[in-house]
């Protein structure tokens, strides 16, 4: 008994020692970043020029600036039954000296060669081969040599932003989709338009809304988000909150990066900041192959493109490297591959870049509601989902208010009991429901005023 007793104070005694020791290194960190904070000069030079890696020009044809470093951002949707795709992707580009960075965002639609898994979409790769078969793809589109990976838990993504504070986010317009297979039960997004502060759990619905711009849209909002992070995160409030970040940042992120070169990075952003932060996009558009959406890449322009932001003249071996990679890629696509406009898609791009430029400086304007569907009629209409078809509901409540219906509810129903689509409506509003682009049937036996609108499985 006496052993046992001996024992449990051992153990009780060595807990609290650990405890101690966990405290003490939280402890040490909060006062390194800060000291950091604060030193100028020589020390300043020294860790930003130690984020910088010894680089030698390769002979394989890749873009390489000795001066600057790249980084790969991923934001990792994983689930306890699945390793999870990319849900984000960009590419940060630091340059030290000049205290200045770029982000390149990559559509996670992209079709990309796979090292072993032919072409398929860029997020695939990451459940093929996790982030080192990512950070080998990414090379082999861009053409450049990553330095560093940072891969971020999306799933711990609400409590890193409730750590840092949260963010000021000045949504551009009315945000309102529901999928009920989504997330686990069923993700609703509800936003109104204006300048809010967001915390987590807000901030992940702007970021993941969805809408008819597609994987174009959410890029500019994810770049969008960024800026507004990077505010957060240099400004003075952030101090008082730094034991809490460490807490959640070291649960969520995993990097190649140590403490050091993290700190210098941080430093660097500060300036960066200032000096303005440049988003690009891969360029490229949409295209579908076998009814399956795909965001197909402008490798040439792509190139280009960072070649002016890497500062790299593009010598013969980068050259002939481009052009050959050029000419496998336009020989892979199938002859059957259904391509927008390239107006159309240059349009569309180049829309999403001048939203997010703008949704920034236009505080009043985004402040209003978006216009108002024109008043054909003042009838409430309530959509019921019961197809099993993800984002169905949404789909059908963005019809119905081009019509000039007041869709006052999206609601899920059992995908199980509904086999058709029915629209119940009162007899004299029956007529204000012809001409929809889908399969239904017509009950006018509803109150006037009031309709319902239930999705069956036969919705396409």
């Amino acid at each position: 008994m006496n052993l046992l007793k001996g024992d449990v104070y051992l153990q009780e005694t060595r807990k609290k020692r650990r405890k101690r020791r966990s405290s003490k290194r939280i402890i040490a960190i909060v006062l390194v970043l800060l000291l950091v904070a604060g030193i100028v000069g020589a020390s300043y030079y020294w860790f930003d020029s130690n984020i910088i890696k010894n680089k030698a020009q390769t002979s394989d044809g890749m873009m390489v600036a000795e001066d600057k470093v790249t980084i790969m951002i991923m934001g990792v949707d994983s689930r306890a039954d699945d390793v999870g795709r990319s849900d984000t992707l960009m590419v940060a580009t630091v340059d030290p000296n000049k205290k200045k960075a770029a982000i390149l965002s990559i559509p996670r639609d992209t079709r990309v060669k796979i090292e072993g898994n032919g072409y398929d979409k860029i997020n695939h790769a990451y459940a093929f081969g996790g982030h080192k078969l990512t950070q080998k793809t990414v090379e082999d589109l861009l053409g450049v040599p990553i330095d560093y990976y940072i891969v971020i838990n999306i799933q711990a993504f609400e409590r890193v932003i409730d750590a840092i504070g949260g963010v000021d986010i000045n949504v551009e317009k009315r945000m309102y989709y529901e999928d009920p297979w989504d997330d686990d039960g069923g993700l609703v997004i509800d936003l109104k338009p204006g300048q809010q502060h967001m915390d987590g759990k807000t901030a992940i619905q702007y970021v993941r809304y969805r809408d008819s711009e597609g994987d174009i849209g959410r890029i500019a909002r994810q770049q969008h988000f960024m800026k507004a992070v990077l505010d957060q995160i240099i400004s003075p409030s952030i101090i008082t909150k730094l034991p809490a970040i460490i807490k959640e940042v070291s649960s969520a992120v995993q990097t190649d990066m140590s403490t050091s070169k993290m700190i210098s990075l941080v430093n660097i952003l500060k300036d960066a900041h200032d000096n303005g932060l440049n988003t690009e996009m891969v360029p490229g558009k949409p295209a579908y192959i076998q009814d399956i959406s795909y965001w197909i890449p402008d490798i040439q322009k792509l190139r280009q493109t960072l070649a002016e932001l890497l500062d790299v003249k593009m010598d013969a071996k980068v050259e002939k490297s481009m052009n050959t990679t050029v000419q496998e890629y336009e020989a892979s696509l199938p002859k059957n591959m259904k391509v927008a406009d390239d107006a159309e898609a240059a349009k569309t791009a180049r829309g999403a870049e001048l939203k997010a430029e703008k949704v920034a400086d236009d505080d009043k304007k985004n402040k209003e509601e978006p216009p108002e569907p024109k008043k054909t009629a003042k009838i409430s209409v309530r959509v019921i989902n019961s197809s099993g078809i993800n984002g169905a509901g949404a789909e059908v409540a963005g019809i119905l208010r081009r019509q000039g219906l007041n869709v006052t509810d999206v609601l899920t129903g059992s995908s199980s009991s509904q086999k058709n689509t029915t629209i119940t409506a009162g007899s004299g509003d029956a007529d204000k429901f012809s001409g929809l682009p889908f399969i239904y049937s017509l009950n006018s036996g509803g109150e006037t005023g009031q309709a319902t609108v239930v999705i069956g499985k036969d919705y396409k």
